[in-house]
């Protein structure tokens, strides 16, 4: 049975009112689900090139993503 997500812990709602996943909820999901998350701590090892590089890139210029 999974626990409830809690707000400004597991998530958060952005400028736009997007549910957006934080950095724990990944980690406790344990693995990249290819979506390019904003907060995805594993380098979104399965998003599918060439969306990947950009987003590495971005992160790394410290710029938004999803």
């Amino acid at each position: 049975m999974r626990k409830p997500l809690v707000e400004n812990i597991d998530f958060y709602y952005n400028e736009q009112g997007y549910m957006v996943f934080t950095e724990k909820f990944h980690l406790e999901r344990g693995h990249c689900c290819g979506n390019g998350c904003k907060h995805c701590p594993f380098n979104y090892e399965k998003v599918p090139e060439p969306k990947r590089s950009a987003l590495l890139k971005q992160r790394n210029q410290g710029g938004e993503n999803r």
